[in-house]
């Protein structure tokens, strides 16, 4: 009995805690949301606004740089990087820096989404909500989950898996099954409270499945989830590089956010539209309910997402990748003669998740905003990419702890950015001979 008592307080504990956190990372979110809502509507009103982005980057940068170096980057990444090193500590600083300078990148065209500042302001502020409570350390932790999936569930509008996500992302090969109760309360409360203040989710739509073929689509999932999974690979390998780009431009910090900004400029002269900027959330509406998107759409949003990332733009990136996945999902469809809703919606979900190592969010996400059947069907498309993308994730703070195959030699326990070089075959058909050779040395010598 004393197993159960204990389990119960649990629950009213966090219980308690989790709709705290909600509430108000819930309302801070759906605040940050509305400001970049009102001030993009005004900025992009100007026909010319976007050649003002390499001075955006460059505010942008400078902000950080001066004020508070944890809001650099993308965000999710910190968030995690926090949890698993930190017990979850943010300072409270990074909640205003990293939605000023995320309004700034956006305002000017910067090609970023809302989720990462989101994820690291409900941190930030879970961390501060730790400190009134004067928590322990493992439960700080805990929190700080609750605040990730709290300020992901306002951009996307799926709470479960917003609260999957935020236990998922951690780990390479674990789930974090400890926190999901109080992330789910915390992602209900949260996606309530930004309903109630009238924001809307990034995309929901329907699918119809009535007119598909059960014994094709098996087939074509599979070679879907290969496509995804190889472009989800040089997704990652090419935002790297151009962050290495810019790392080796030895110059004061937010002077390369003019070169970036310069770059894009060029960018938009090349292909004679400004589709590539900001959140791009039209962009990906129109893929999923049938719109005209160009075949180089996914290729060209790449290029703008990397440039304002790598020389020091601040937003997130789980919103450009559902733009590459749902535009290439469209272009998938035109090969396969498939149906472009189907694609691009299963597309753009299966896309980001593969990209951030989180299979099991991306087939409820699906679920949640495309229907049950959807689900079903992208779950064989999240698990092949997820294979295939291998131990590459675009949150290089990620901690590895399996390895996705036996057949790999690989250094756990350890962030995926240690790793990039460490990988070792593990093949018992070569090393056999090897032992019995260095076994029959060994007898001869003694």
């Amino acid at each position: 009995m004393e197993e159960h008592y204990v389990l119960f307080a649990s629950i009213i504990k966090w219980l308690i805690l989790s709709v705290f956190v909600g509430f108000v990372v819930g309302g801070i979110t759906a605040l940050f949301i509305k400001l970049v809502n009102i001030s993009t509507s005004f900025f992009y009103g100007f026909k010319y606004y976007y050649l003002f982005i390499p001075l955006g980057l460059f505010l942008s940068s400078l902000i950080i740089f001066k004020s508070s170096p944890e809001a650099k980057g993308h965000g999710t990444e910190k968030a995690i990087s926090a949890i698993n090193n930190d017990s979850g500590k943010t300072g409270i600083i990074v909640v205003p820096i990293k939605a000023l300078t995320t309004i700034i990148t956006l305002i000017f065209g910067g090609s970023v989404g809302l989720e990462g500042p989101s994820t690291q302001i409900g941190a930030g502020m879970a961390s501060k909500i730790s400190d009134i409570f004067k928590l322990k350390d493992v439960d700080r932790k805990r929190l700080a989950i609750c605040g990730v999936a709290s300020g992901f569930v306002g951009v996307f509008g799926s709470p479960v898996g917003a609260a999957v996500f935020a236990s998922e992302v951690l780990y390479i090969g674990a789930f974090n099954y400890i926190s999901l109760f109080s992330s789910l309360i915390s992602a209900f409360v949260s996606f309530f409270v930004g309903r109630f203040l009238g924001t809307k989710p990034l995309i929901t739509y329907f699918v119809d499945m009535k007119d598909f073929s059960n014994s094709v689509i098996i087939i074509r999932m599979i070679l879907f989830g290969l496509a995804i999974g190889l472009i989800s690979i040089m997704f990652i390998k090419f935002i790297n590089f151009v962050e290495k780009m810019f790392k080796r431009i030895n110059i004061y910090p937010p002077f390369k956010g003019l070169i970036g900004g310069f770059l894009i400029i060029v960018l938009i002269f090349i292909t004679g539209n400004t589709d590539y900027l900001g959140i791009g959330g039209d962009i990906i509406n129109k893929s999923v309910i049938g719109g005209n998107v160009r075949s180089t759409d996914f290729i060209w949003k790449s290029i703008a997402t990397a440039l304002t990332l790598g020389s020091g733009g601040s937003g997130g990136i789980l919103t450009p990748m559902l733009y590459v996945g749902s535009t290439f999902g469209r272009v998938w469809a035109s090969i396969v003669s498939g149906s472009p809703t189907f694609y691009a919606a299963v597309g753009m979900v299966t896309f980001m998740v593969t990209c951030s190592n989180t299979p099991l969010a991306g087939i409820i996400m699906c679920m949640e905003l495309f229907g049950s059947e959807v689900g079903v069907y992208a779950s064989i498309v999240c698990v092949i990419a997820y294979v295939i993308v291998g131990h590459k994730s675009i949150y290089p703070t990620q901690i590895l702890v399996n390895s996705k195959t036996p057949s790999l030699f690989m250094d756990i326990n350890c962030e995926v950015s240690q790793i990039e070089n460490k990988v070792k075959i593990n093949n018992p058909i070569l090393e056999k001979p090897f032992d019995k050779n260095k076994k029959k040395s060994e007898e001869t010598k003694g």
